[in-house]
């Protein structure tokens, strides 16, 4: 999870190493450091926390003219692995102040190098995994052998996930670089190259980007870049050209860029929709790239909050296309053996397209045959670059570590796969199909209206932001809305909470209530609302403290709830089929002001990144 950043052949390096540094924090914010060569010196310099930390201790420095008179630096923020938070552990790793490496990723083998390093007489002063890889590059440089020598020994020594940069006093204008499973990315300059964890941290310096395979290695100079696979075979990797998305990384005059992402939904999202639906009713999602030539059922793995978003791409795609669907963990489905009967076609979702336990969910899924698709954010990214087929959601960077805009632009995309499959397989008649997509076009001003309980979601927030518990429910489509509305509020206020679905209250977790434990439920009129509401009453009886997030009609029957949100009236159908979407707004309005009033850090949350690159 960590970022990594160089720069090479560029005056004031350092400076753009921290450009770059700047865009990769939501990867981590535990510690912060660069590393240059300056006359022939290896200049550190590092900080714990936050990068803010260490830019300031750079602008007290003395020594700035070193950090910044220079053409080679490289720099790394943080996400705690292997050692605790602390200076010691912050990267850049050196050894013999010669040799500096940054790195994402972990070193399985690292206790057994650290024996052998030690008992060779090298000094270990970090407690990470990373320490043995500069060890490992002074051991190698030492017995004579060049830069990229030392790169192919050192590969063989080591076994885990990684993407790292070493540079060496005694090699100026040379970067080694290696990745295997965990992305990276170089970018092409005029005299000078450029090295990031993704091509979004330095597409302020170029748009001309390689994107390393799995397993590739190189070595890069300033005007020279050799790349080689797993087996060191020289090979060529085709550039890309990107575009730059800086006026997207802004907070456009709003305090956090979660509220930001929060509120340009009903912008961003009619890209999403444009994408895939044309004319009101042409679907341009190509069914037989997605693997339903025929019908088969559907495999959907994903993590997190789009693990969520798969549960309900599931009740809608069983729902409206009449197509078994599975949903499980990334994390989970390698680590056993799955029945593939049925099945033809694999969906992952990944909002930045490196997540690991996506990817490697994904590699499993190739072996066991499937067809493998994706709905991502990042084009470019690993997994989309690995499956068959990707869908785009195009909403933008995401910056905040909650999801908020992903996720609901990835419902849009399930919803209209769960259309395209009903009109493929005649479960959806032609006016059934073009008012569906109709609905797609209403959504921008349903979701503008729903942000209009925000001042009703304040004064929640105001009152439940010292519980110590909170339990959210839903029930079918809002069942996994309850599980992301408690994931959220856990991510940025810290504030313990589970979701549940309303009618396994009783089978269990009705023990957890007790007198002012907040209990919210999202709740719309689609026939089902009834056993819903009486479940809900069974917590307000022993002394719970209801919040009802439902229509007028829901809020009408369920008079008893203590704090009601009232969301505007929709179209029935709409209304009923499209209420995750619609109820997602209050749950990331909540959470979001809960953490206001507790003061904590909303957009980069304590001991969480946003892209999970480590297993």
């Amino acid at each position: 999870m960590c970022g990594v950043v160089a720069v090479l052949g560029k005056e004031n390096a350092s400076q753009l190493v921290i450009e770059g540094l700047k865009k990769l924090e939501y990867r981590g914010y535990d510690s912060a450091g660069i590393a240059s060569i300056y006359q022939g010196s290896l200049q550190t310099i590092k900080s714990e926390g936050k990068l803010v930390n260490l830019i300031e201790k750079l602008d007290r420095s003395t020594k700035e003219e070193l950090y910044f008179d220079n053409s080679i630096a490289l720099g790394h923020t943080r996400w705690a692995t292997h050692g605790n938070i602390s200076f010691e552990n912050a990267h850049p790793l050196t050894s013999e102040n010669k040799i500096a490496v940054v790195h994402n990723g972990i070193i399985e083998n690292y206790e057994i190098l650290k024996k052998d390093l030690t008992s060779l007489g090298y000094n270990f002063k970090s407690k990470t995994d990373t320490e043995v890889l500069p060890h490992l590059f002074m051991k190698y440089t030492k017995l004579g052998h060049d830069l990229l020598e030392s790169g192919r020994l050192v590969l063989k020594d080591i076994k885990g996930a990684f993407a790292f940069v070493a540079m060496s006093v005694d090699f100026p204008g040379q970067l080694f670089v290696s990745r295997n499973s965990s992305p990276l990315a170089i970018g092409l300059g005029d005299k000078a190259n450029f090295i990031g964890s993704d091509a979004h941290s330095i597409d302020h310096l170029t748009q001309k980007i390689i994107y390393l395979e799995d397993g590739d290695h190189a070595l890069v100079k300033i005007n020279d870049i050799n790349i080689f696979d797993k087996n060191f075979k020289k090979v060529s990797r085709k550039i890309i050209n990107i575009k730059a998305e800086i006026g997207l990384i802004t907070k456009g005059g709003y305090k956090h860029f979660m509220e930001k992402e929060i509120f340009e939904q009903p912008i961003v999202l009619p890209q999403t929709t444009s994408s895939f639906v044309r004319n009101n009713s042409e679907i341009t999602i190509n069914l037989d790239k997605l693997g339903f030539k025929t019908k088969k059922s559907l495999i959907i793995c994903a993590a997190g909050t789009s693990y969520y978003a798969g549960m309900v791409g599931k009740y809608w795609i069983e729902q409206i296309a009449d197509i078994p669907v599975i949903v499980d963990l990334a994390s989970e489905y390698r680590y056993r053996k799955p029945s593939i009967f049925g099945q033809s076609s694999m969906l992952v979702i990944s909002q930045s397209g490196e997540s690991l336990d996506t990817l490697m969910a994904l590699r499993y899924g190739k072996e066991l045959g499937l067809k493998t698709n994706a709905i991502v954010n990042v084009e470019g990214s690993t997994i989309d670059r690995e499956v068959d087929y990707s869908l785009y959601t195009r909403v933008g960077p995401e910056i905040g570590v909650a999801s908020t805009k992903s996720f609901t632009s990835q419902l849009v995309i399930l919803f209209i796969i769960a259309v395209a499959l009903g009109k493929k397989f005649n479960n959806l008649k032609t006016y059934q199909i073009e008012k569906k997509c109709q609905l797609m076009n209403v959504l921008p001003s349903a979701i503008a209206k729903m942000l209009q309980t925000e001042n009703q979601i304040k004064l929640i927030a105001q009152n439940i932001k010292n519980s110590k518990s909170v339990i959210f429910l839903g029930r079918g489509l809002l069942y996994p809305l309850a599980l992301e509305g408690a994931l959220k509020l856990k991510e940025i206020s810290y504030i313990h909470a589970e979701g549940f679905a309303a009618g396994e209250m009783k089978h269990g977790p009705i023990a957890l209530i007790e007198d002012n434990v907040p209990v919210i439920m999202f709740l719309v009129s689609d026939g089902n609302e009834d056993k819903a509401i009486s479940n809900l009453q069974e917590a307000y009886s022993r002394g719970a403290k209801i919040i009802l997030i439902a229509d007028k009609k829901c809020i009408d029957k369920a008079s008893f709830a203590h704090y009601k949100v009232e969301i505007p009236d929709f179209e029935y159908e709409f209304q009923s089929l499209l209420s995750p979407l619609l109820m997602s707004i209050p749950a990331q309005l909540l959470a979001y002001h809960v953490a206001k009033e507790r003061g904590t850090d909303v957009d980069q949350p304590r001991n969480l990144a946003k892209s999970v690159t480590v297993e």
